[in-house]
């Protein structure tokens, strides 16, 4: 249990898990795992996966017997909704979606809050070892994500650990990872991820660079691996801090490289530094699919480790919003904000990156507006601090009477307190991802992964905002009032 506790919201944190398998036992005990049995990898997998991902009350699903894979072989997928969110981060089940963010917030120090792993000489996840000609990817019950994939995708709720070759330092990176073969596979980093940085670095001297994967494993290493940690911080030390107490790694007998003892599988292996596969189409966190004639590295995989009866962990992207939005929009949210009060930008009192943005096209911040420019200012430091700049399209700033995490409000003050003309302001040149539709085939050809961005001011204006018509909506006392005395008339009608 680390001693992140924290009075005003009488929350203790403490992460009731240590692998995958205590994850499920832990959402079992909630009564939030169904099980399905004999579903096709083909097709089958990913119609449930859709299914389930877009309510915030749906069940995760944890799918076994599948047709064509080795026996007890299992993938698990939905694992962010419902009251497991909380249990998933570790905090306690009364708190809603914005006391969760603060929450986690609270505990995600990645440049000090930090506690090395320790390297244990073996763990479950050398149940199985195959290596040489005995591997087979094929046997894991590996999906077809959505209809118009280009193939099956082994990793999604995956990580892949690389060293720097200068410094030393190990990166977890989430890097979608799709099965050419038998024994080989692609994965998908951008530029500038760490880990296309790693590579870049052995493709200059023309060598091969080493890498594990971790294909199914504990969730919250799973997160951490996907958010933005500084350079030169390893992702293993920031877990720790968060679990206070060190990870129990295990070095791989091929690459050296570590990877957790209690991980369910792991494949080594080795990027090309020149050769280049076909990867995608692939259904991405945008709610579209990544353009044709995408290529990426091969990676040879030359032994895969994996415990009895292993878990693969799914966290495909769906149509927007989903399961994979709403993780983002919890871990995202608050860490925007802590970043827009440290660039010196006072009275922030909300921000909400929305699901139906995938958690980064779409910000909404509120402040208590202090001075003229209060507004601008928050909007534009929004849309290009560490944790609001990839891939941002919109923010909206309001004042602190709007509920930023509700659409209907947010929208609801654009509408009536900006003007397109005046209130508005455009940045061009903002770095936005591979995967934004927006992006011209011919300029993501070049290279030119930008996009421009929206600030709205939708404040109140500063400098007539005593003569600015009021809202109609009650106060929060009368609002209290009604609700005390009517709000029986929302409920089931009496006979």
């Amino acid at each position: 249990m680390s001693d992140a506790a924290d009075s005003r919201r009488n929350w203790t944190h403490h992460l009731p898990y240590e692998d995958l398998r205590e994850w499920i036992a832990e959402a079992d005990r909630l009564g939030e795992v169904r099980r399905v049995s004999g579903a096709s990898w083909q097709e089958e997998i990913g119609m449930a996966a859709e299914v389930v991902s877009h309510a915030d009350d749906s069940p995760a699903v944890l799918f076994d017997n599948v047709p064509g894979c080795a026996s007890g072989f299992r993938l698990l997928t939905n694992i962010f909704a419902a009251r497991r969110k909380n249990m998933t981060l570790g905090f306690p089940e009364g708190l809603d979606k914005v006391a969760l963010s603060n929450a986690f917030a609270d505990i995600y120090n990645p440049d000090s809050n930090l506690v090395p792993p320790v390297f244990v000489d073996t763990g479950p996840v050398f149940d199985n070892t195959d290596s040489g000609d005995a591997v087979d990817l094929m046997k894991f019950p590996t999906p077809v994500w959505h209809e118009d994939d280009g193939g099956r995708y082994i990793g999604t709720g995956s990580y892949n650990v690389t060293q720097d070759i200068d410094t030393g330092w190990y990166n977890l990176g989430c890097y979608r990872i799709m099965m050419r073969d038998a024994t080989s596979v692609t994965y998908n980093a951008a530029p500038g991820k760490h880990g296309r940085r790693h590579h870049e670095k052995y493709i200059e001297r023309g060598e091969k660079m080493p890498v594990a994967m971790v294909i199914g494993g504990d969730p919250m290493t799973f997160f951490i691996a996907g958010g933005e940690v500084p350079d030169g911080i390893s992702e293993f030390d920031v877990v720790g801090g968060i679990r206070g107490k060190p990870l129990e790694l295990v070095r791989g007998p091929v690459t050296g490289l570590p990877f957790p003892a209690n991980a369910e599988i792991v494949l080594e292996g080795f990027v090309d530094p020149e050769a280049v596969v076909p990867e995608g189409p692939f259904g991405d966190w945008t709610g579209t699919y990544t353009e044709p004639g995408r290529v990426r590295p091969l990676t040879d995989v030359v032994a895969v480790h994996y415990r009895n009866d292993p878990v693969i962990l799914g966290f495909p992207p769906q149509s927007l919003p989903d399961e994979y939005s709403r993780f983002r929009a919890v871990t995202r949210s608050a860490l925007v904000h802590k970043n827009i009060v440290a660039a010196g930008v006072p009275d922030v009192t909300a921000v909400w990156a929305h699901e139906v943005g995938g958690s980064r096209m779409l910000l909404g911040v509120a402040i208590k507006q202090r001075y003229p420019g209060h507004a601008k200012q928050a909007g534009h430091i929004a849309s290009q601090c560490q944790a609001g700049a990839y891939s941002n399209k919109w923010v909206i700033v309001v004042d602190d009477d709007v509920d930023v995490t509700s659409l209907d409000d947010l929208i609801a003050a654009a509408l009536t307190r900006s003007d397109p003309a005046s209130s508005t302001d455009f940045i061009r040149g903002g770095r936005t991802s591979p995967a934004d539709p927006r992006v011209h085939p011919d300029e993501r050809a070049k290279g030119n992964l930008t996009n421009s961005r929206m600030i709205v001011d939708a404040c109140i204006p500063f400098h007539w905002r005593d003569r600015f018509s009021k809202s109609i909506k009650p106060s929060a006392e009368v609002a209290r009032r009604a609700r005390e005395k009517f709000g029986w008339l929302l409920g089931p009608a009496e006979d």
